[in-house]
């Protein structure tokens, strides 16, 4: 998978977020997801919701994803 890829998965999951994908290989990917659909949840319940928009791609040709979860005013 590629990192545009990643980021329009995580578009389609998240619509209006500010989704920023980098990979050195196509598999380790880093990705900062920036969203109100974050907004009051802690950092375990963000990434589970994304780790849920990606699904068995995930562990497969996602090998590992390093994550930044924020709200708009997190990031702000």
């Amino acid at each position: 998978m590629q990192s545009r890829e990643l980021k329009s998965l995580l578009e389609e999951a998240f619509p209006g977020a500010s989704i920023d994908v980098a990979s050195p290989d196509d598999v380790h990917f880093q990705a900062v997801v920036v969203s109100e659909a974050f907004t009051g949840k802690p950092t375990l319940a963000r990434h589970r919701m994304v780790y849920a928009a990606l699904g068995e791609r995930m562990g497969g040709e996602v090998h590992a994803l390093s994550l930044r979860t924020l709200t708009p005013a997190e990031a702000g």
